[in-house]
């Protein structure tokens, strides 16, 4: 990207430099990019000359907005933070805004951790849902996208960005391309989704279509996630779900939470030696390190009482501490 194109500011220059640095370790950064270009407005709007991060520019950019949620604007702040310790580095002068000043939220949501009984609803309602005109392949479909979430602890995105190619239906193995900072992995499947995906492959005749993704959508290329949204919604609404609101849960996100927790417990309850056992977890999620992994063992925790005492004997030290603001 050049500066004549997309930044125009006097720090058009670093600012690209530090969103190539931080897509060169494998972040997509499309939220900072879009962040960084109204930050790069604000400063043509303040008509700067020098290449210079100063104080004042920080403090005005990061003011909260009227009707902004604080997780926003900890973002924002945590952003500029990156881009003057960036800055500082290649000996131009920033200010950095103070680590110790705000906390940015890593998590802003509890999991909500669906019951075998929601799970066994929610899979006799997908086993159930009709097709229709304009979505022939949609009675197929459901069933086992939910069930791949569920057993594997797949993302939503990384389901729908399957091809055929990426699923051996023989083997039963799933490989998961271009995911969530550029992590690849190959994924072994139970031989019951194995067989499952066997039938979904034969039955929707996915492999005679003219479309190489596993989902197709039947208006070409793969489904949404927005579409699958609204579909998950109508499936809580039919098994007696509450649904509490955008946000708010309970989320499609939710089954990889479920997959997470039960493999923890799982591993507890066979007393396997959970600081050999989590690496291999977090390989299988996709984590980027151990940290978003950490966090299910702490649940998993919180919610079986009665196997707290193995955990911390097992990996006490791996338990990060609840801040405040994780609980608010």
């Amino acid at each position: 990207m050049s500066s004549s194109q997309s930044f125009l500011s006097t720090l058009a220059v670093p600012i690209e430099q530090y969103i190539a640095e931080k897509q060169a370790t494998g972040y997509s950064f499309q939220k900072g990019v879009a962040m960084l270009k109204s930050f790069d407005a604000f400063l043509q709007e303040q008509q700067l000359s020098e290449t210079i991060l100063s104080k004042q520019t920080v403090l005005d950019w990061t003011a909260r907005k009227p009707q902004e949620t604080v997780s926003n604007q900890h973002c924002r702040i945590s952003l500029l933070r990156g881009l003057a310790e960036y800055m500082n580095r290649i000996g131009l002068p920033a200010y950095v805004y103070p680590k110790a000043s705000v906390t940015v939220q890593r998590y802003g949501y509890i999991p909500y951790l669906f019951s075998k009984k929601e799970l066994k609803e929610i899979f006799r309602v997908c086993d159930q849902y009709p097709s229709s005109a304009v979505s022939p392949n949609r009675h197929l479909m459901l069933p086992l996208l939910m069930r791949l979430l569920y057993g594997c602890g797949l993302r939503l995105s990384e389901a729908l960005r399957l091809k055929i190619s990426d699923v051996d239906v023989e083997m039963g193995i799933l490989f998961i391309r271009h995911a969530k900072f550029n992590k690849e992995r190959r994924l072994p499947l139970t031989d019951s989704l194995t067989e499952r995906c066997r039938d979904y492959y034969r039955q929707a005749q996915i492999g005679e279509r003219n479309n190489p993704y596993f989902f197709p959508s039947p208006y070409g290329g793969r489904y949404s996630e927005s579409t699958i949204y609204k579909l998950f919604r109508d499936i809580l609404q039919q098994a007696g779900i509450s649904h509490l609101g955008r946000g708010k849960g309970p989320r499609i996100h939710d089954f990889r939470h479920v997959f997470s927790v039960t493999c923890l417990k799982k591993w507890v309850a066979e007393g396997k030696d959970l600081q050999n056992a989590l690496p291999y977890l977090s390989a299988y999620l996709g984590h980027e390190d151990l940290r978003g992994t950490q966090r299910y063992l702490r649940l998993t925790a919180e919610l079986y009482p009665d196997i707290l005492d193995c955990v911390e004997k097992s990996c006490a030290w791996i338990i990060p501490e609840v801040k405040e603001y994780e609980t608010d």
